[in-house]
């Protein structure tokens, strides 16, 4: 059977990601100098004004307007030229201490080492919320993600990669990028149309820019997927660039953005299912972020161990609750052995209170700067924790035993 499939991804300049990334360098400098800190930052901003909102508890001071600035101008914002200068905007705080309602059932051993706790420490950090998360793999990729997300978010780094770089002239810093693929069953087998939005200085020829970011940007992305095991045909695709005609007025002079609104580029480009909750922010023990990068690892381990070739988890959390409330997996038909099985392997070797999840892949020590534009999953041009199938034959043995 022949279908399409699609994926999209955005650059660092887009309004959305400017937000996730503002968020994500708050949490980052505030955890690297208080392991015990609660933070929740939701950015937004619009034109020449950014505006950071939220709850953080810490003893670090923080010079949230100097992040928010130093940020802006590494993504390229450095001009009203461009449509947003970072030294020009203005900046408004409004911050506040989390909840005492929320604390009671999640701060209870804020003072406890996280990487020296005994296991019967882990019940007393309830969930920072409740919710339902989810993580997926499948054998697609060396990385064991889908291969259209992986190839949207490749064309967005790559994008970047030539303005900065300077191979191609006249990029400002906004962008996104879409890609579709036709499959014949579970094999995708050619690129159907790549999309591609640029923006660029005023007085540009469209014609010749897209002849560029064919060359410069599509091919040297596409070019890695038509021979070895990929075999994709992209001998014959369509390329729309800036459907519209012109892209000069851009990022947030353009559009609004808010942290947290492009949770599926985030993710899994739509291939699998995703809770609703952001990640961008969040401290580690807010189980939007956390589960969710948890369950990634558990799905990764999972196909890593040839237990299947394609894997969905959903774990679902109460408020102030350590344990799940539920977990459930499915194999979609590619297990060697039984769901049932395999999720009894899953319990035994994986530990799902959030204090486990923080302890077991070093959450308080993440750059999460790294994690806030081209994909918080199934990158290879950055490690992460959760990206490691470092339980494979624990998780074999696990399942040999039921």
């Amino acid at each position: 059977m022949t279908r399409l499939v699609t994926s999209e991804s955005v650059t660092c300049g887009h309004p959305d990601k400017v937000c996730d990334q503002i968020s994500d360098a708050i949490l980052t400098q505030i955890l690297k100098n208080d392991k015990n800190a609660r933070v929740a930052v939701e950015t937004f901003v619009t034109s020449g004004l950014v505006s950071v909102m939220g709850e953080i508890s810490t003893d670090y001071y923080v010079e949230i307007e100097n992040i928010v600035r130093q940020t802006l101008k590494k993504i390229g914002y450095n001009s009203s030229r461009v449509g947003f200068d970072y030294e020009s905007c203005g900046v408004l705080v409004s911050i506040d201490s989390q909840s005492p309602d929320i604390s009671q059932g999640v701060d209870q051993i804020k003072d406890i080492d996280h990487k020296r706790q005994a296991k019967s420490s882990l019940n007393y950090l309830g969930a920072g919320d409740q919710g339902i998360m989810f993580g997926y793999a499948n054998c697609e990729t060396d990385e064991l993600f889908p291969l259209a997300p992986k190839i949207a978010n490749e064309l967005a780094l790559q994008l970047v990669k030539v303005r900065e770089e300077g191979t191609v002239e006249n990029l400002r810093p906004d962008g996104k990028t879409q890609i579709t693929l036709e499959y014949d069953g579970k094999k995708a087998r050619a690129v159907k149309t790549v999309v591609i939005s640029a923006q660029h200085n005023e007085n540009v020829n469209e014609k010749t820019l897209k002849n560029e970011i064919l060359k410069s940007v599509v091919r040297p992305v596409l070019d890695k997927y038509n021979f070895s095991k990929y075999n994709l045909d992209t001998s014959n695709f369509d390329f729309i660039f800036n459907p519209t005609g012109k892209f000069i007025i851009g990022g947030p002079r353009a559009d609004t953005g808010l942290t947290g609104r492009k949770i599926i580029v985030d993710t899994y480009g739509g291939i699998a299912h995703h809770g609703g909750g952001a990640f961008s922010g969040k401290d580690p023990s807010k189980v939007d972020r956390s589960a969710s990068y948890a369950l990634r690892w558990i799905a990764k381990n999972v196909v890593a161990a040839d237990l299947a070739k394609e894997v969905e988890l959903q774990v679902s959390y109460a408020i102030g609750i350590a344990e799940p409330v539920s977990l459930n997996i499915d194999t979609f038909g590619t297990g060697l052995i039984s769901d049932d099985k395999i999720l009894q392997g899953v319990k035994k070797v994986f530990d799902l209170r959030p204090a486990a999840i923080i302890r077991d892949l070093d959450l308080l020590n993440v750059d999460y700067t790294q994690t806030s534009v081209f994909g918080h999953f199934g990158r290879s041009d950055v490690s992460f924790s959760w990206e490691e199938c470092n339980r494979v034959n624990e998780l074999k043995d696990a399942c040999r035993s039921f």
